[in-house]
């Protein structure tokens, strides 16, 4: 039995998120998968979705509701889970197959190599595997002191590519970012919708835009940063419409 983990904390992702990944996850896979939702609210997740509350993690105040929190899912045990278990963010558009995530490199931490970091061995924790026990000591060392770690590398992410001496990427065209990977350069992207690659089964969303302000045709920018609005500017791709809504 395959099982899927994402993790909802509050409020900037309400359960319409958790519902879209559960129907996109059930849509692209061909075996039996588990959904399981470590969340601080389960109110209105779709009942097939296993919620869990979020693991114990001792984190500073100001990044206690961050990525950090992720690190949660290193400490064995955690619940009753054993073996690999793969990870994702509730603001991916699933858009091809995921049983091959399951395929790739048993046993081994697998990510995302983080597009903006590409030959500095960081991964990017949209999507990733990993196998339950394994690597404890991340979770053991962090919960030691916190503020150490989250001083010294700034971005989970970045502590655990900087941990995980073995971790393995994905092959490049199953995760691609709307952002960095897909998005055509301006103007174009004002009248040219950013294109699908054929054998991407992952389009991560990191930062703004999130997909609902893709369709939307918007890309959010702040008060602060109005100028940003200039060539902040996009045309929605019939593909996330097909594969969010």
């Amino acid at each position: 039995m395959q099982k899927i983990i994402c993790m909802k904390w509050g409020s900037r992702y309400g359960p319409e998120f958790v519902n879209r990944l559960y129907s996109s996850i059930q849509r692209h896979t061909k075996r039996k998968t588990k959904v399981y939702c470590f969340t601080d609210d389960e109110r209105e997740i779709n009942s097939n979705v296993i919620c869990k509350p979020l693991p114990d993690i001792k984190l500073p105040k100001a990044i206690c509701f961050s990525p950090w929190r992720k690190i949660s899912l290193w400490q064995y045990p955690l619940y009753d889970f054993k073996g690999d278990i793969l990870f994702l963010d509730l603001d991916l558009v699933i858009t091809g197959n995921l049983d091959r995530f399951f395929d790739f490199k048993p046993g081994f931490y697998c990510v995302i190599e983080n597009w903006t970091q590409i030959g500095q061995n960081i991964g990017n924790t949209s999507c990733f595997r990993f196998p339950v026990g394994k690597y404890n000591s991340i979770f053991e060392n962090f919960e030691r002191n916190p503020e150490k770690f989250w001083k010294k590398y700034h971005i989970e992410q970045i502590y655990l590519s900087a941990q995980i001496k073995d971790q393995v990427f994905w092959p490049a065209e199953w995760c691609k970012s709307f952002k960095h990977n897909l998005l055509p350069s301006w103007p174009f992207r004002i009248w040219k919708p950013a294109r699908l690659p054929e054998d991407t089964s992952i389009v991560a969303f990191t930062g703004k835009p999130d997909p609902d302000d893709v369709i939307n045709g918007h890309w959010p920018v702040k008060k602060s940063q109005i100028y940003k609005k200039l060539y902040k500017q996009l045309k929605t791709p019939q593909w996330v419409i097909d594969s969010w809504l």
